[in-house]
C-alpha cells in the first residue's frame, strides 16, 4: 500500500504552514474500532462507521474498508446484481482489482489506486466482482466503499457513473514534505480532486511517513473524519492514540493534526479524511436503500421489484 506515489513528494505542491497563532486545531470526539464481518458473496470488510451516531457522519452513511487480504487462489468474491436508490457509493481501490457494471451501461474495470463514483439516485442496478485471472491465481485486495448521502431534492436524480483512473487524482504534499497527499474529490484549499459529488464533501488518502505530522486545513462547516487503514499514530490537539481499523470523529475548528508513530521499520500512517456539509435531514434506511421517510423506503422496494429500476443486461461483461 498504496498504489498511487511518487518517489520525491519534494516535487509536488505544498499545503500552507497553518498558523496556530489565529487557526483553532479540531479536537477529538470519539475513536471507535472497526468490527470485522463480510459483504457480498463472503468477502473480508471492516464496518468502518459502527458504533458512531449517525448526527457525526452525516452526510456520510457508511463504509467498509475491504481487506487488506491475501487471497489464495479459489478465494477472491464480489457482489451478486443488487439495487441501490438515494446515495452515492464510491469504490476507492487501493490494491487489487475489482469490475463494476450497472443497469445503464456504466462500468470498468476498479484497480491501483482508482475509484468508481457511482450516483444511485433515483435507483440502479450494479455489480461488483474480482475479474477470473484473480479469482485463479489468488492476490492482495484491499479498498474502500463508501457510501454519500444525497439531500431529498436530489435523491431522484438521473443515475450516473463516473471512473476516476489513478492518475487522476490530485496529488500534493504537506508543507514540510513528508506527507503524501490524495485528493479524490472535493477542495482541501486550492487542490480540488477529480470526483464530481452531488453533496458537497472532500475525500483525501494520506500518507505520513513514520514519525511525522501533518495538518491539513479544514473547511468550517464540514465534519471530519479521520479512518485509519494501516499504521499508528494520533490525532487531534489532545494526541489520541489511533491504530488500524480505528476511526476518529473530529470537533469543529480550523485544521486538524495527525501525527505518526516513530517506528524502527520506517512504517507509515494510511488515512482516509472525510468531510463533508451535513445535510441534517431525516434518514430512512434499509438494506440498499437510503430514503428521508418509511414510505419512501417500501416505494424503493416495490419499484425494484417491478423493475423500475432498470434491468440486469442480457449480456453483461463478466
Amino acid at each position: 500500500m498504496p498504489a498511487v506515489t511518487v518517489e520525491n513528494l519534494l516535487l509536488l505542491p505544498r499545503l500552507r504552514q497553518i498558523d496556530a497563532s489565529i487557526e483553532r486545531p479540531r479536537k477529538v470526539a470519539s475513536v471507535t474500532a472497526a468490527p470485522k464481518g463480510f459483504e457480498g458473496e463472503g468477502f473480508p470488510v471492516r464496518r468502518a462507521f459502527a458504533g458512531v451516531n449517525a448526527a457525526d457522519l452525516d452526510p456520510f452513511i457508511h463504509m467498509d474498508q475491504m481487506g487488506e487480504v491475501n487471497y489464495a487462489p479459489g478465494e477472491p468474491k464480489g457482489t451478486p446484481w443488487h439495487p441501490h436508490r438515494g446515495f452515492e457509493t464510491v469504490t476507492y481501490m487501493i490494491d487489487g482489482t475489482f469490475l463494476h457494471q450497472d443497469s445503464t451501461g456504466g462500468g470498468g474495470v476498479i484497480q491501483n489506486g482508482a475509484t468508481q463514483w457511482m450516483t444511485a439516485g433515483a435507483g440502479i442496478l450494479h455489480i461488483e466482482t474480482p475479474p477470473e485471472s484473480l479469482v485463479v491465481s489468488g492476490g492482495l485486495f484491499h479498498g474502500i466503499q463508501l457510501w454519500v448521502n444525497l439531500p431529498a431534492a436530489k435523491k431522484f436524480t438521473q443515475p450516473q457513473y463516473q471512473n476516476l483512473e489513478g492518475e487522476d487524482v490530485t496529488l500534493i504534499t504537506s508543507h514540510d514534505g513528508s506527507s503524501l497527499i490524495r485528493v479524490v474529490a472535493g477542495n482541501l484549499e486550492s487542490h480540488t480532486g477529480p470526483g464530481s459529488t452531488m453533496t458537497p464533501i472532500t475525500f483525501i488518502h494520506a500518507s505520513v511517513e513514520s514519525d511525522s505530522q501533518l495538518e491539513l486545513p479544514w473547511p468550517r462547516e464540514y465534519n471530519s473524519l479521520v479512518y485509519v487503514l494501516s499504521g499508528e499514530g494520533s490525532v487531534g490537539s489532545e494526541n489520541a492514540k489511533i491504530k488500524t481499523g480505528n476511526l476518529a470523529v473530529l470537533k469543529s475548528g480550523d485544521y486538524l493534526s495527525l501525527r505518526s508513530k516513530n517506528s524502527a521499520k520506517g512504517e507509515k500512517l494510511e488515512v482516509l479524511v472525510l468531510g463533508g456539509a451535513p445535510i441534517r435531514e431525516p434518514i430512512a434506511w434499509h438494506g440498499p436503500f437510503v430514503m428521508n421517510t418509511r414510505d419512501e423506503l417500501i416505494q424503493a422496494f416495490e419499484d425494484y421489484q417491478s423493475g423500475r429500476m432498470g434491468q440486469i443486461p442480457p449480456q453483461y461483461h463478466f
